[in-house]
């Protein structure tokens, strides 16, 4: 999988996370969304569950597929859509309005017909609602999984965090937790299918084609993962068989790669960047709670000091 977190470049503009200092994101340094967005494991497997889930209604399917470079240079592909995670979490808010801003003018020209003949657009309402969805269910469902237990009061304030950039994206009925995320399946579920273009992607993510150096074993066992955190009925309904299935051994390796991420700073990551534009350490997103904590007040009793 290509870690997210090293990607700062959108369509040749380079993000930049220390600039200008003081300059607050949409998520503060406290939140629950810093914590996730910083873990490249739980990334990569929440990104392909996301993909899994948007890829299960042919409208999304088809628009990715016909009007995106994804088969033939997902990396870049990747590249592009970690871009627009990570600044949403991290960046200015103005970089981050802007890359927004570049995506949305890109979805505005993508639409067509499914192969059964219904029309699509990128900007309905509906897709927009879900594709913010399944991104927020991916990559929170892996870091609870993968990384450590989330508590359920965490997990509200993770899709509450969401709300700003989402709305930016055009999104209307945005999940504030689990159970609406629920919901919104559930209405959605109808329109569900397996298709070749599903397990054609999985190859893809399974190869060295997706991350070139990653070891393709490693690769191999974040893609099972992916799968092994959809809903149930998702799953079953997308035909992911036995073969899909996340073994003990894979298990293993990818909860000892995401502890070991979640442990070790990423110094040059936007989350590092971005801690020293609001004058934190760079390893500010990668301390105990406690410490954390005692790094905001801190941080905000120089402000007033100096105000």
């Amino acid at each position: 999988m290509q870690p997210m977190q090293d990607i700062k470049t959108y369509l040749g503009w380079k993000v930049d996370y220390l600039n200008p200092p003081g300059e607050p994101a949409f998520a503060a340094p406290d939140s629950v969304s810093w914590q996730v967005f910083k873990n490249p494991i739980a990334l990569a497997i929440g990104g392909v569950a996301a993909v899994l889930l948007e890829f299960a209604d042919a409208r999304i399917r088809s628009g990715v597929w016909d009007h995106s470079v994804f088969k033939t240079d997902p990396i870049g592909r990747s590249k592009r859509t970690g871009v627009a995670a990570m600044v949403g979490v991290y960046g200015p808010q103005q970089a981050a309005r802007r890359v927004i801003q570049g995506v949305t003018n890109m979805h505005s020209k993508v639409q067509g017909t499914t192969p059964k003949g219904e029309a699509y657009k990128a900007l309905d309402v509906e897709l927009l609602d879900w594709v913010s969805a399944t991104a927020g269910f991916g990559f929170l469902t892996a870091y609870d999984r993968f990384v450590k237990p989330v508590s359920e009061v965490d997990k509200k304030r993770f899709f509450e965090e969401g709300l700003p950039v989402s709305r930016l994206y055009g999104v209307q009925n945005p999940v504030r937790s689990l159970e609406d995320f629920d919901a919104m399946l559930q209405a959605l579920l109808p329109r569900f299918e397996p298709h070749p273009i599903n397990t054609e992607f999985l190859d893809i993510m399974c190869s060295g084609r997706a991350a070139p150096g990653v070891p393709k074993g490693l690769q191999s066992a974040l893609v099972h993962a992916a799968v092994d955190i959809l809903p149930k009925v998702v799953r079953e309904r997308l035909e992911l068989g036995p073969e899909y299935d996340l073994n003990w051994k894979g298990e293993m390796t990818v909860k000892a790669m995401a502890k070991l991420a979640e442990r070790i700073p990423d110094t040059s990551s936007p989350a590092a960047h971005a801690s020293e534009r609001l004058g934190l350490p760079r390893s500010f997103a990668w301390k105990s709670p406690t410490e954390r904590a005692r790094l905001m007040e801190a941080r905000e009793t120089s402000a007033l000091q100096n105000a």
